[in-house]
């Protein structure tokens, strides 16, 4: 991270964490599940969050493959984003992988990239 970067605390510490392989999430008291920063469980408004560990696989529940990307994807286009379940947690990211290859029901695990266009990182999904 560059200077002039700035640091988020919830979100970057989770990236870190899944770099290390200790990716984790929160729960709530019903069982759902959330990333950081989040500080509130928006579906009973409890701050009762509990850390688990993320499951190590997930699966892929929807994508789209972009083809013309925000100024901060455009070298990395044409790539597929999606939305994969690792448990109770949902989460968007970058798939590694052909973007005709990509399918609902894949088998992913989460990790972090660099962007080709301006170097921050990203989530990533990598085929199983």
């Amino acid at each position: 991270m560059s200077d002039d970067e700035t640091y988020d605390a919830g979100y970057d510490d989770w990236l870190d964490a899944v770099e290390e392989g200790e990716a984790y999430y929160l729960e709530g008291p019903e069982g759902d599940g959330w990333l950081p920063p989040r500080r509130v469980d928006p579906a009973t408004g409890s701050r009762q969050l509990t850390e688990k560990r993320l499951p190590e696989t997930g699966e892929v529940e929807t994508f789209t493959v972009v083809h013309v990307p925000t100024p901060a994807f455009e070298q990395d286009a044409p790539f597929a984003t999606a939305i994969a379940r690792f448990g109770p947690a949902r989460i968007t990211g970058i798939v590694e992988a052909d973007p005709s290859d990509v399918e609902v029901g894949m088998a992913v695990t989460v990790g972090v990239m660099e962007t080709e266009t301006t170097g921050d990182r990203a989530v990533v999904f990598r085929p199983q």
